[in-house]
């Protein structure tokens, strides 16, 4: 077939097509935005702020925005000019470009971004030192271990027997130095309501601040990519009134009762039997594993394997019997039990509910 020229747009056609690509981009935009948000969800964010420390980051956001914008603007004026200028009959392309204003240039094109580049570093950094410095020998009430795992989180109260897991209970209203350790890779520390983000480097030990303005529940998650579980490795901050901290450090620390009826009994037994006990802990019995989380009092915490479930006892079935269908890649192997002795287990493990 000979070659056809293409017959031209009549000017009706291109200018519903010039009108459709804001338009185009308006939703692109709003798609773009509805995924970052939804991204954001998960019951944590860096502007639901509840400290100071937390108050200036979301302060230095808002800082960095404005600057982002104020450049933003400049470029996309410079866009309108230089599209304007374009279509001058009878001028070639450099003398169009000679045309544009030069205040435009030297205002939108240096000065405006080297004002902004410059205020920004300069609030960072000033808000960077305010909320980076170790907590200060005597300005805190008192001292928590948190020890990263894969892929759980290791918690301890110094002073006291009382470690749990996954779940930082801190009084409000009270500074709490929080010292970071790694047992395996680099995990990073993260409750974005409380504070920043800090690295837990092996063989280097860190700390950070944690305040709480108020009673609550806010969630934290490791922030650097520690393994295939890291997205499930995240915890919950409970801050408590004072009084009601201290009672729940008293019950922590105070060792896992006897079993008290036989089918506990029988979930004792099948812990013991099924080497469950050497990789779990549960004090005031024999075992004294390390490799997983601390057992004890288990039933007194709201989630199971660093939030990935919740802790009812069918979900706690679920995990000790397919441990990684629930999270792959996890540490804990599948233990072939029978009903009953899964059944007994279970009850063991939950007995203090």
């Amino acid at each position: 077939m000979p070659w056809m020229p293409r017959a031209p747009r009549p000017p009706l056609a291109r200018m519903q097509s010039r009108r459709a690509r804001p338009r185009a981009l308006l939703v692109a935009g709003a798609g773009a935005a509805a995924v970052l948000l939804a991204g954001g969800c998960g019951g944590q964010s860096t502007l639901d702020t509840h400290s100071r420390q937390s108050q200036e980051i979301a302060s230095l956001f808002w800082w960095m925005l404005v600057a982002a914008g104020i450049v933003l603007v400049g470029a996309l004026g410079l866009l309108a000019v230089g599209y304007r200028r374009r279509g001058r009959p009878g001028l070639p392309v450099i003398e169009q470009t000679k045309q544009i204003n030069m205040w435009l240039v030297v205002t939108f094109g240096i000065l405006l971004p080297l004002v902004a580049l410059v205020a920004v570093f300069v609030v960072a950094n000033f808000t960077v030192a305010s909320i980076t410095d170790a907590p200060a020998q005597g300005s805190t009430a008192m001292t928590i271990e948190v020890v990263g795992h894969q892929w759980f989180w290791e918690i301890r109260y110094p002073g006291t027997p009382a470690v749990t897991a996954n779940e930082l209970h801190i009084p409000a209203r009270t500074r709490i130095n929080v010292v970071l350790r790694s047992s395996d890779v680099i995990h990073s520390f993260w409750v974005p309501e409380l504070n920043r983000k800090v690295d837990m480097i092996p063989g280097y030990p860190n700390r950070t601040l944690l305040y709480a303005d108020q009673p609550g529940v806010y969630r934290g998650q490791c922030a650097e990519l520690c393994g295939v579980q890291h997205a499930n490795m995240a915890m919950r901050v409970v801050a408590q009134k004072p009084a009601r901290f201290r009672r729940w450090l008293a019950g922590e620390a105070h060792p896992q009762a006897p079993p008290a009826t036989a089918t506990q009994r029988a979930g004792a037994q099948a812990f013991a039997a099924n080497g469950c006990s050497s990789c779990h802990t549960i004090r005031g019995t024999p075992a004294h594993g390390t490799v997983g989380p601390d057992l004890t009092h288990l039933e007194s915490r709201q989630t199971l394997a660093a939030l990935t479930i919740p802790n009812t006892p069918a979900e706690l079935r679920r995990w000790i019997q397919s441990p990684q269908q629930v999270k792959p890649g996890n540490k804990m192997p599948s233990v072939a039990l029978s009903d009953a002795a899964l059944t007994a287990l279970v009850a063991y493990l939950d007995a203090g509910r």
